[in-house]
């Protein structure tokens, strides 16, 4: 049974690293969106590209570190992650509070 100390810590670690890569998309993007071969395609597209290079990249280097063997799934929780990480690189913080809002779990 995981101890919600343990659960809590593992979600910080979680929301750093989701933080940690969506600001690495932002830059990367940022730097490589007015090269020549990349000024015809939406910003968006290439957000989500290197979003999912990044966080493949970021699994890879995690399970070299702690010695880890690369399953499938850690690709697809990778390729998942992606995602949220574009969704937070690309102002994706203020669909999902709209979305939040809509349901109206907020309303008391």
């Amino acid at each position: 049974m995981i101890h919600v100390e343990v659960f809590m810590e593992y979600v910080t670690y979680l929301l750093m690293a989701i933080g940690i890569l969506a600001f690495l998309v932002a830059a990367v993007v940022q730097v490589i969106k007015e090269l020549p071969w990349l000024k015809q395609l939406p910003t968006s597209a290439v957000a989500l590209a290197v979003s999912l290079g990044l966080c493949l990249l970021a699994v890879m280097i995690g399970c070299q570190c702690f010695g880890i063997s690369v399953t499938w799934y850690y690709v697809f929780a990778a390729f998942m992650g992606a995602f949220v990480v574009y969704l937070v690189a690309t102002g994706g913080w203020e669909r999902i509070a709209e979305i939040w809002q809509r349901t109206g779990y907020n309303q008391k």
